[in-house]
């Protein structure tokens, strides 16, 4: 996705939530200074690799992921997991390792931690509120290491659409050609969450039904 076409959908996002852009970008610079200064990889190609063409199964961190996943032999059609955040922790319990991990680092780091030393590309969201964060985890990881922003892309740190950590999954499977894309654990209607997150659940509602 190119950002001019994105951007309209930001400042969408950054009305309705009162977010500063200029927060979310200076976590996009801090970003790209770590990954330059450490050994980690910031490149594409182990995206490409893993996705083009494949049949992709993106997991959700809401409840139904359990249920969802009691049926195993639905991963034997699917060649690539890719987990949102806190549905890494889920996937592991199960004895599942995601390919790759799409995370703001606002889930259980440890067991994101643990899943990148087990190969599993992890894709870290800048933005302005996960500042600190990403100045303490960033530098830890090892591999393949990817960083996003929802600002304006810059050296390093990508922007392929997409605002929630489920929706941003899902833009990123269609950017890099994902021949299929089967969503688990996900509940746009999940009442039992606060009032905002019933909002960015509307947002990854309208995002993800725009391009799939």
């Amino acid at each position: 996705m190119q950002y001019r076409d994105w951007e309209p959908t930001y400042e969408e996002i950054l009305a309705d939530f009162g977010f500063d852009r200029a927060k979310d970008e200076a976590a996009a610079r801090i970003a790209a200074e770590i990954l330059s200064r450490s050994d980690n990889k910031s490149e594409l190609v182990e995206l490409e690799r893993l996705i083009n063409g494949k049949a992709v199964m993106i997991c959700g961190n809401a409840p139904c992921l359990v249920s969802d996943i009691k049926e195993q032999d639905i991963f034997t059609a699917f060649r690539v997991v890719i987990a949102a955040d806190g549905a890494t922790s889920v996937l592991l319990h199960k004895g599942i390792i995601p390919h790759i991990v799409v995370t703001d680092l606002d889930g259980n780091v440890a067991d994101i931690l643990y899943a990148n030393r087990l190969g599993a590309v992890i894709v870290v969201h800048a933005h302005g509120d996960n500042i600190e964060m990403l100045r303490t985890v960033l530098p830890t990881l090892s591999g393949d290491v990817i960083c996003t922003t929802q600002s304006k892309p810059i050296h390093k740190v990508y922007n392929f659409g997409g605002f929630t950590d489920g929706d941003r999954c899902v833009f990123l499977a269609k950017e890099f050609g994902a021949m299929e894309i089967l969503l688990l654990g996900f509940d746009f209607e999940d009442t039992a969450v606060s009032a905002r997150k019933k909002k960015k659940l509307k947002w990854a509602k309208r995002l993800i039904g725009d391009i799939l």
